[in-house]
């Protein structure tokens, strides 16, 4: 059996719902390597300018009502900055990341030990976090092809109790899944067309009749990379089309200025991690739990 998506809502119902984020100052940040199209050690990056915009991140965050916590940033990880990759948390239990490539393998073992006190899962399986997996109300979605294996998807559904549908990637530019699509509102989704396999567009079609598509050029700026709370969309200012069709969507669309991040592949979601927790939990962060959402029973079609 299939699983039923609630449809989306209209836009009147659009509301905003407040947010705890996980976020990384990127004060070690730099291009010295490549392991993405995005990365050119020869053209570089500047530290200064990326803390610059990512303050202007953070304070559009902070403007909306979110939470925003941090994660004291390593000299020698300079993508620990993405902390979107650093692990999935759903229902305050955190799976954890095992990175594709040497060069963030130690950004793993430092995000999860930030959340001593939860319950937590070392992967057995390599993933990158929410880069490829992206919770919604009823499932998660999860990516395949460049940087986490489908053998994770499995692994994270059988921890998180949740289920999981797995989309094939196949265009290198859009390396994670949070390049090429991202949550509207819990139910659904924008994303570029072009970034899956045919197999998964017709799945992505069937899952959300309603979707926002985003053309080439907007998904060339990352604008897919963005953050919503359900009205309001964080979003690369260079995404002008989708910028406009969020609007009329009835989405409040908040511009920021990341370029310098960009460089590295990185957006608005790379730099957020998102902490859901389960209700009636206080972490060691001080974090008061908002109310879980219960996962669906065996029924679902999963991976």
């Amino acid at each position: 059996m299939t699983t039923a998506i609630p449809k989306a809502g209209t836009f009147s119902e659009r509301a905003a719902t407040t947010r705890h984020y996980l976020m990384c100052r990127p004060d070690f940040f730099a291009v010295t390597y490549a392991i993405n199209p995005w990365m050119d050690p020869a053209k570089g990056a500047d530290a200064a300018t990326a803390v610059r915009q990512w303050e202007g991140l953070v304070a559009a965050y902070e403007r909306l009502g979110h939470k925003v916590s941090l994660i004291d940033p390593v000299d020698g990880l300079p993508d620990m900055v993405f902390a979107a990759n650093g692990a999935l948390v759903v229902d305050g239990k955190v799976y954890g990341a095992r990175f594709a490539y040497p060069e963030r393998a130690a950004e793993g073992p430092a995000y999860l030990s930030w959340f001593e006190g939860y319950e937590t899962r070392e992967a057995a399986f390599t993933n990158e976090g929410e880069g490829d997996f992206l919770t919604l109300e009823e499932f998660i979605l999860a990516g395949t092809g460049f940087r986490t294996d489908r053998a994770a998807h499995l692994e994270a559904q059988e921890f998180l109790g949740r289920p999981v549908v797995t989309l094939q990637l196949v265009d290198p530019r859009f390396y994670h899944l949070d390049t090429a699509l991202f949550p509207l509102d819990g139910r659904n989704v924008a994303y570029y067309p072009g970034a899956f396999s045919e197999g998964s567009r017709r799945v992505l079609a069937r899952l959300f009749p309603d979707a926002v598509l985003a053309t080439e050029a907007d998904a060339e700026v990352l604008g897919l990379n963005a953050v919503s709370d359900g009205k309001n969309i964080v979003i690369n200012a260079e995404a002008v089309a989708l910028r406009e069709q969020l609007t009329r969507q009835g989405y409040e669309v908040v511009p920021v200025d990341l370029t310098e991040l960009r460089k590295a592949g990185g957006g608005p979601k790379c730099c957020t991690l998102e902490i859901r927790e389960r209700s009636e939990r206080i972490n060691k962060h001080g974090a008061l739990a908002a109310e879980a959402t219960e996962p669906l029973g065996e029924e679902a079609s999963t991976v």
